[in-house]
């Protein structure tokens, strides 16, 4: 799901615009700002977490609930995790609006429209991998896949963001890995009625694959606010958000024309177990719950950090799997429930290491006022 952790000592935080901040540990940024500003810092990112989360999980069930009813394009669920972006414009102008200029350092248009096409074209592979296993595996084993984004971000932060391990990273990672690693070997009675053993493997190494392209793109997003933004309000979100929308759209129309799925349209809205009117509302609210998840995601990528924005999205990870059990009758067995069991300890493994963070430099904060004032 492209739905959605902590980071260690030294902590390389994207901070409230986007710069490396590893030199000024968030909570002693936080320590020195006003209590207004420091309140609604929190529940900016409140806010952004029930949309990672909330609009991970609905997108999820929407896009599962279109395979379920009788949709067949792989196609059209892809182009509906992108496509909503236009639902975002009246923000982003308002957003505008509202900024106050800041100086920066203002990336060349060429540097700025290869960044944006390649995280575009990062979140276009990323929405047909996932499109794949929801297709083919149950929405409860895509979303406990999908938490060993986690395992792959910190691996492509390492290189992109400098990330460090400590032994509790260490331990969640480890956590995370065998809790996939459990699925594999996961009962193919599990299997969606209609999808042979062959698509149910496709779909898990799809989902996998998914995995791996979104924790990179998580990675690449918090290396561009780093290092090329370099902007000090939300506007340089709305950007990245808006302009690799706009290329994963096009070029997720392109390969939804392409494949001639254009053509089976009409007959698939005539044959939608829901009806005609469900059939749109499905594709309708999916796209608008892909978007207020991403925007959760990228949001939180941009206050925190990116390995932060993945633990926010693994702190929803018990919810899929129990709103799919509701709706779509998943079955949760002994397997698939270790394997829940050991993602969320590794999530919580990276949120204590936070804690740990946080509880130091506040600390050493209030040790270097003491210090500055005597």
């Amino acid at each position: 799901m492209a739905g959605a952790g902590a980071q260690q000592l030294p902590i390389h935080f994207i901070g409230a615009g986007g710069l490396d901040l590893s030199s000024e540990p968030s909570s002693q940024r936080t320590v020195s700002q006003p209590a207004d500003k420091y309140m609604m810092r929190w529940l900016r990112i409140a806010l952004y977490t029930i949309s990672a989360i909330c609009g991970g999980t609905v997108a999820s069930l929407l896009t599962r609930l279109y395979f379920e009813k009788g949709g067949t394009s792989k196609w059209v669920a892809t182009i509906v995790q992108v496509v909503g972006f236009p639902l975002l414009l009246p923000y982003y102008f308002f957003s505008q609006s509202k900024s106050i200029a800041t100086p920066h350092t203002k990336a060349s248009l060429p540097l700025l429209v290869l960044v944006y096409v390649y995280l575009g074209l990062l979140i276009a592979g990323n929405a047909y991998l996932y499109s794949v296993g929801f297709e083919y595996l149950p929405v409860s084993t895509v979303t406990l896949i999908s938490a060993s984004q986690l395992a792959f971000n910190a691996f492509f932060s390492f290189f992109l963001n400098s990330q460090k391990f400590t032994p509790l990273i260490i331990n969640s990672l480890v956590l995370l890995t065998i809790s996939s690693l459990l699925l594999v070997a996961n009962n193919v009675d599990e299997r969606p009625s209609g999808v042979s053993q062959g698509k149910y493997i496709l779909g898990f190494i799809c989902t996998i694959l998914g995995t791996a392209t979104y924790g990179l793109t998580l990675a690449s997003q918090q290396l561009v606010f780093r290092k090329v933004l370099k902007s000090e309000s939300l506007k340089a979100v709305m950007d990245l958000i808006i302009y690799q929308s706009l290329v994963a759209s096009v070029a997720t129309s392109i390969g939804f024309f392409s494949s001639g799925d254009w053509k089976l349209l009409k007959n698939e809205m005539d044959t939608y177990a829901l009806g005609n009117v469900s059939y749109v509302m499905t594709l309708v609210w999916t796209a608008i719950a892909w978007q207020v998840a991403i925007f959760g995601g990228v949001a939180l990528v941009f206050e925190l950090s990116a390995l932060f924005a993945n633990v926010i999205g693994g702190l929803g990870l018990p919810i899929t799997p129990i709103a799919a059990m509701v709706v779509f009758h998943d079955k949760m067995n002994g397997v698939k429930g270790i394997s829940m069991v050991l993602a969320i300890w590794g999530v919580i493994s990276y949120a204590y290491q936070q804690y740990l963070d946080d509880k130091k430099s506040i600390a050493e904060a209030k040790i270097e006022s003491r210090v500055s004032e005597a």
